[in-house]
């Protein structure tokens, strides 16, 4: 799976991508037919306690698969954001058939 990291009003952090990959090759082992995943770090700071936002679109047949977040932080975002991307993956599979 390709990964592509986008951060928005924050400064690149190699500890917040290598956490993020971690929890996505889970998805990836789990499903392997995600082909790409688009990650976006956003940093809201007239949200507060909250703020932290991350979004998900995975490249998947059919149509792309969104999932985002907004907690106190970043990894407890990503962790919630990789939960819904699971639930989601989930019912794809369920409804794919194999010929």
């Amino acid at each position: 799976m390709e990964t592509i990291f986008e951060f928005v009003n924050i400064d690149k952090s190699e500890n917040l991508e290598a956490f993020t990959q971690k929890k996505l090759n889970k998805l990836e082992t789990k499903y392997d037919w995600i082909v790409r995943a688009n990650i976006f770090f956003k940093r809201d700071e007239n949200k507060k306690p909250n703020g932290y936002i991350t979004e998900v679109r995975l490249s998947a047949p059919g149509p792309e698969i969104f999932a985002q977040s907004d907690e106190n932080s970043f990894e407890a975002s990503i962790a919630e954001t990789t939960r819904d991307l699971d639930r989601q993956c989930e019912k794809r599979k369920a409804k794919m058939s194999t010929h």
